[in-house]
């Protein structure tokens, strides 16, 4: 036996540094193998591909990335508390983990791959932690630059997260549903338990997996960030008054995209987002 598979069982490292999940960073274990696996085959095929991961923690789904073949692995990790578990397996991996101590949501990902010597796209692959997972997926969804430096995306979010990024019109239908089906396609993979995790969560979590389209139909970013952001902070309101916040009278861009003002945010569809946000931006 030598190798990844040489490596002592998660538990075991985490017993013997003494490591615990904070809760404050959003932290949970995740130690069935089965499950880790499973993850990583599902953002596959890996084999001679670069994966970033975000909060590895002490390595379980990053040892599965590794033993699927991914060329190497980024790893972001704000929390030193796991570096030393996280050099076993690189040293394990033969130096295909590349650790790096930052916090995710200011990384400058695609100068932080130039820094590694990686090529995008890279596939993103992470047991995102709880209390940064929707900020994160935003930050990304939002990249100035289409098609980005990743070519999909496999995370798990809370279950609620994930029913809301797959949500077409209707009660959950959101913000994160119109930036995730704008530019990507997602599509729920799996739900988790939460004996899975240590310690276990209250809630159910899913994995989530979004495959990027490379020519999504076109609309400025921060106009669509602008529009979304009002029609769905009232909206319980029509649009033609959720709207007004955007500081301009709404009632001529709607009425030049087709849209009728008496519409909720919740009932309009991805595409009807995309022609305010290009009539707002003009």
């Amino acid at each position: 036996m030598s190798g990844l598979d040489a490596l002592p069982p998660l538990r075991e490292v985490i017993g013997a540094q003494n490591l615990t999940a904070r809760k404050s960073l959003g932290q949970n274990f995740l130690l069935d193998l089965n499950l880790t696996g499973r993850i990583a085959r599902e953002a596959g095929p890996l084999a001679g591909r670069d994966v970033l991961e975000i909060g590895p923690g002490p390595g379980g789904l990053t040892r599965a990335l590794l033993a699927e073949g991914a060329a190497h692995v980024l790893a972001i990790e704000r929390d030193d508390r796991f570096l030393p578990a996280l050099a076993d397996i690189d040293a394990a991996s033969g130096g295909r983990l590349i650790v790096e101590p930052a916090d995710a949501l200011a990384a400058d990902e695609p100068a932080l791959l130039a820094r590694h010597g990686l090529t995008p796209p890279v596939t993103i692959v992470a047991n995102l932690p709880y209390n940064v997972g929707t900020a994160l997926l935003v930050k990304w969804l939002t990249e100035p630059r289409w098609p980005a430096w990743f070519s999909s995306m496999t995370l798990m979010f809370q279950r609620e997260v994930a029913m809301r990024i797959v949500a077409g019109p209707g009660a959950e239908f959101g913000r994160l549903s119109v930036l995730a089906q704008w530019r990507t396609r997602p599509r729920i993979l799996f739900d988790v338990n939460p004996r899975a995790f240590l310690p276990p969560p209250s809630i159910v979590s899913s994995v989530v997996r979004l495959d990027v389209i490379p020519d999504p139909a076109p609309a400025p970013v921060k106009a669509l960030e602008a529009v979304t952001a009002a029609a769905f902070g009232q909206r319980r309101k029509m649009l033609r008054a959720s709207l007004r916040t955007l500081g301009r009278d709404p009632l001529p861009i709607l009425a030049a995209c087709g849209i009728e003002p008496t519409l909720r945010a919740e009932q309009l569809p991805v595409a009807g987002f995309l022609a305010l946000a290009n009539a707002y931006a003009d």
